[in-house]
This record gives structure tokens, C-alpha cells and sequence, in this order.
């Protein structure tokens, strides 16, 4: 899954979705309902880490395949939206065979 471009954008997807789902069922509650903001602070850092390693390896997937711009916004803005990585790793499972 790793030695291909969009392999690597898989991969990275999954994991900052995953990050993703985490901050927003886990670390919220525990902010908001537990009085815990270090969790916040914990997980919108690592979140936001991985979903700028996603840009990144979305951007060498967009040179190595030759997307165009549109079908690179499309999975972008996918990444924005919390099951958006899952609903769009389907299309790149396909383009990565």
C-alpha cells in the first residue's frame, strides 16, 4: 500500500480521518463535559499535523498521477469532512489498482 503515491495518500488519509473522529468524539466530550481542555490541546495537535502531512502527500499524488485540480479539490475537501477519507478511499482503491 506504501510504494505507490496514491497508496501513501491512502494510508495517510485513514490515519488523520481516524485523528480526525478522535478529537471530535473523544477529545471534545472530555473538554466540554469533563472540564479536560489538555485533551483538546493534545489531539487538535496531532490532527492537525497529520492532515498537513495529508496536503503534502495529496500534493505528490496530484504531480505523480497527473490529476487535475478539480479531482485533487474533490479530495481535499473530502478530507475536511469527518467520513469524507473512508466514502473517497473507495475511488482510490480503484485508482491505485
Amino acid at each position: 500500500m506504501l510504494q505507490t503515491p496514491v497508496g501513501r495518500l491512502r494510508a495517510v488519509g485513514m490515519v488523520e480521518a481516524v485523528s480526525f473522529l478522535l478529537l471530535l468524539s473523544v477529545a471534545m466530550p472530555l473538554k466540554y463535559l469533563a472540564g479536560l481542555p489538555l485533551a483538546v490541546k493534545i489531539a487538535g495537535w496531532l490532527h492537525g499535523l497529520l492532515f498537513l502531512a495529508f496536503c503534502m502527500v495529496l500534493l505528490e499524488t496530484q504531480q505523480a498521477q497527473k490529476w487535475p485540480m478539480r479531482w485533487t479539490a474533490v479530495v481535499l475537501i473530502a478530507a475536511l469532512l469527518p467520513f469524507g477519507p473512508f466514502v473517497i478511499d473507495r475511488r482510490l482503491k480503484q485508482e491505485d489498482q
